[in-house]
């Protein structure tokens, strides 16, 4: 029995604003804007859906400190309206005997009300009448909304781990300490989280560690920022860190560098934004710039400096939690731990570059890969072979691709990706390079690990481009051959990234590859390689293929392509994702060009694809192997498509094996006429065998011209769906 509620009329009372906030320990600053967005989005649903706010534009604004997640909303009512609860219950039909009396089946359900059969009422729609019953549900006050409204809203919220503290069972990313909760000028009594709502928050955790009174949500803002030295708005506290690095680094005739994900975490940092310009030791830029980099921005929270060329320059700018009476003794102490890091990476460049790359390879003996997979120099080898093997396809130096694939890991040994494991590769790059390496070797030592992400840059060398596919393919089948699949949104050795990266490079930069044929090399490289109790059999080499060649859909989709034009190349099961991408390209073209000849033409398909499952015939023959008999054409119109069908094939199949599909397709256009009349003049499914059969085949020939690019049947069109003869 079905269940529903509709308000009973509008919510009354005077709507005023209402403010949450939740005051904690240090959140982490990665995740606070997302935190802070869907507590607030969550909070602001669940008041919507209550019927208690309006769902318009700007009606709720979150705020986010390190020590707070807060949400305003304007324009709540006091009290939801009542609600009419209705049942549905038996159809009429089966509600009521010949002679109207009620049956088991209404009785039963106006028990299951509590309610006399006479209390239910009768809901007639198109598609029938049923029994009703329908209760008045006086509507919940704001204190049980608010309460429901954050308990769900704090149960939604992205937290991939919560914790407990004290003797609670309490759970939430971080130890919550109070609980702020103002309707207008009055106080909301709801209890969450353990705490009971009252109207005090806390300042700055050292400018002002007591607590504050918050007279109205209206004057959270202001009363934090003028007594408590918290600056609750992120949008806001962001601005100010941006104005305030951007005026110091013009003082200095520079430019700061701000992205996006360190001016995030920078503003998740702090709540009263103080930024300092300090300077390091010039003879630190010797280093390279990524090292420097990284020191600053991923291990400091600093902002890195400019000048008006790019050029890398020995200043920084802090932003520090605190209004300090003596600044320059916070910018001294950012200077003196900057320096502490800097030497360090110093001393690991110098000494790095006592042991050559190619000295360092027998190290990664090791450095473990995967407990079944061995280790990280047993992926080296792997790698090294299945590189060449496709270096050898592209005619590309096999010499130099198989050096950069023996030193392309050498790097995870030294000390300085030891202390900057994000820079592993680049590190290697220039070790590579000072060692007299060559310089499309020492490119392909880093670039072979992009793209790291989505929209990331692409290897832009064929060398590099050679190792990357290596490396990724490797993993994909090894891990494959260990049952260690991707499962939901559990993805631990990043498949799904590493197979949309092999999907990229090879279309990307178009190189006309095989994928199973890779997969299948990348399998023979751990046959050779000896390893026990992995499953080398071909089902893992079909189960990596299927695997990649889902992530074409997203791929394609996210540049404009339909689910069903994919679906259409995907029929084909091309082996080759630039043949893919080639044939997709064709399709769409079709279809945006030629819509007309199109759509007629995906409905020709469709219909013979219905008649051939009807007659049980499948299309496992090659097309040169599909005879019809023109003695055995009795009608002009059938004479007239087969005699077109055996001019056109022969050109088509001349584009085809030139991956010339726009061209294919235009030719494959020609026989819109002789199929429409076809159709419209002559049964295929005659009372003579012999003729059906002839006329079968040529259906099977057609479909087989067509499938040389796409099943264009799938795609949907607006002349319908022709079932066939």
């Amino acid at each position: 029995m079905a269940q529903v509620r509709k308000s009973a009329g509008k919510s009354a009372g005077r709507r005023k604003n209402l403010l949450i906030e939740l005051g904690t320990e240090e959140l982490p600053p990665k995740a606070l804007k997302t935190l802070a967005q869907s507590f607030a989005q969550n909070f602001f649903d669940g008041l919507v859906v209550s019927g208690v706010a309006e769902n318009k534009p700007n009606q709720y604004k979150y705020y986010a400190t390190p020590r707070r997640l807060a949400v305003w909303v304007k324009g709540v009512s006091p009290k939801q309206s009542d609600q009419i609860e209705q049942r549905t219950g038996p159809a009429v039909s089966a509600a009521f005997d010949h002679q109207g009396n009620p049956t088991a089946a209404a009785q039963g359900f106006a028990k299951s009300c509590d309610v006399p059969v006479s209390r239910l009422k009768k809901r007639v729609s198109d598609k029938g009448s049923w029994l009703v019953f329908e209760n008045k549900v006086k509507g919940k006050n704001l204190n049980a909304l608010v309460t429901q409204c954050l308990n769900d809203s704090i149960k939604a919220l992205p937290i991939p781990k919560r914790m407990r503290w004290g003797n609670s069972d309490v759970e939430f990313v971080r130890p919550v300490h109070w609980l702020l909760a103002l309707y207008g000028s009055d106080l909301i009594r709801t209890e969450v989280l353990g705490l009971k709502a009252n109207r005090f928050t806390r300042g700055h955790r050292f400018h002002c560690p007591g607590t504050l009174k918050i007279s109205s949500a209206d004057r959270y803002l202001n009363t934090l920022k003028l007594n408590g030295f918290v600056i609750a708005d992120y949008q806001t506290r962001q601005l100010m860190i941006v104005k305030q690095t951007t005026r110091l680094a013009k003082k200095a005739n520079a430019q700061a560098v701000i992205d996006q994900n360190s001016l995030d975490q920078v503003t998740g940092l702090v709540e009263w934004p103080m930024a300092s310009l300090g300077e390091f030791d010039q003879k630190y830029l010797k280093l390279p710039k990524e090292v420097l980099i990284s020191t600053m921005v991923d291990h400091q929270k600093y902002f890195h400096i400019t000048n008006q060329k790019g050029k890398l320059m020995p200043l920084f700018v802090s932003v520090s939690n605190i209004k300090s009476k003596t600044p320059k003794r916070v910018r001294q102490g950012n200077e003196r731990v900057l320096h502490a890091r800097l030497s360090d990476a110093e001393f690991f460049w110098n000494t790095d570059q006592k042991v050559k790359l190619h000295d360092r390879v027998d190290s990664l003996k090791g450095v473990l890969f995967h407990n079944q997979l061995g280790s990280i120099y047993d992926k080296t080898i792997r790698v090294k072979g299945l590189a060449g093997v496709i270096a050898t396809k592209l005619n590309i130096d096999k010499k130099g691709v198989q050096r950069a694939a023996r030193l392309c890991k050498a790097d995870l040994v030294t000390d300085l990706v030891g202390e900057f494991p994000q820079l592993q590769g680049t590190i290697g790059k220039y070790y590579a390079k000072k060692q007299g390496e060559d310089r499309h070797v020492a490119d392909a030592i880093e670039s072979h690990y992009k793209p790291r992400y989505a929209n990331d840059k692409l290897p832009s060398t064929s060398l590099a481009q050679c190792v990357a596919l290596a490396d990724r393919i490797d993993s994909l089948v090894g891990i494959f051959a260990t049952a260690e699949v991707p499962t939901g949104d559990k993805d631990p050795f990043a498949l799904r990234r590493a197979a949309l990266g092999v999907l990229r490079i090879i279309i990307e930069r178009k190189l006309d590859l095989d994928l199973f044929e890779l997969l299948s090399q990348a399998m023979k490289q751990y046959v050779n390689s000896g390893l026990k109790n992995i499953d080398t059999r071909n089902p893992v080499i079909e189960q990596v293929f299927e695997f990649t060649s889902e992530r074409l859909k997203g791929y394609f989709q996210s540049q404009g392509f339909s689910a069903e034009q994919i679906s259409s190349v995907q029929a084909c099961k091309p082996v080759k994702p630039l043949d893919f991408a080639n044939r997709l390209q064709a399709v769409s073209h079709f279809f945006s060009k030629r819509r007309a000849a199109a759509e007629s033409l995906a409905s020709a398909n469709k219909r013979i694809a219905n008649i051939l499952t009807k007659a049980n015939l499948h299309l496992d023959i090659a097309g040169d192997n599909i005879k019809f008999n023109n003695k055995l054409m009795t009608d002009p119109a059938e004479r007239q498509l087969a005699k077109s069908v055996e001019i056109i094939s022969k050109e088509v199949k001349r584009y085809f094996i030139t991956d010339q599909y726009d061209k294919g397709f235009e030719k494959l256009s020609a026989l819109k006429v002789p199929i429409d009349k076809f159709f419209d003049e002559v049964m295929v499914m005659h009372d003579d065998p012999a003729i059906r059969n002839n006329r079968l085949a040529l259906l099977i020939k057609i479909r087989q011209l067509f499938l040389g690019v796409a099943d264009i049947s799938r795609i949907r069109i607006e002349i319908g769906n022709i079932q066939g003869d």
